[in-house]
């Protein structure tokens, strides 16, 4: 099994770029697909990203698409979540998640859901303000 940190989160303005990193511990991080998701208060936790072992397929949410950049450096243990052009809608507390197997697509759909994923981090937050 692996154990999750996340860390990075914090207060910034609209517009303004945070990045976020999750790092592991205990078995192989190179055999897990990786992803982030996020809570808001009052409401369900959301899909953002996530990367396949290799960190050479990756897939996003609409929402965050073209100003996210989910990447990872298996030398490192490392995974990162990096947020520019940060808007109100984005404050949540962000958490990493592991699933055993390392694609991210089944062949009929991508490995989105929270139920997909085994491991998680204990979460960062993050607050937006404008």
């Amino acid at each position: 099994q692996v154990q999750l940190v996340d860390s990075g989160g914090g207060v910034v303005q609209a517009g303004d770029s945070l990045r976020l990193s999750c790092v592991a511990s205990g078995d192989a991080f190179n055999s897990y697909a990786m992803a982030w998701f996020r809570q808001a208060p009052g409401k369900e936790r959301e899909f953002v990203a996530l990367i396949d072992w290799s960190g050479g397929g990756s897939y996003y949410a609409d929402s965050v698409k073209g100003r996210f950049s989910i990447s990872r450096d298996n030398a490192k243990n490392a995974l990162y979540l990096q947020m520019n052009s940060l808007k109100d809608e984005d404050t949540a507390a962000y958490s990493c998640a592991a699933r055993t197997g390392g694609t991210i697509y089944s062949g009929i759909r991508y490995y989105n859901r929270d139920s997909d994923y085994v491991y998680w981090g204990q979460g960062t937050q993050v607050t937006v303000s404008s």
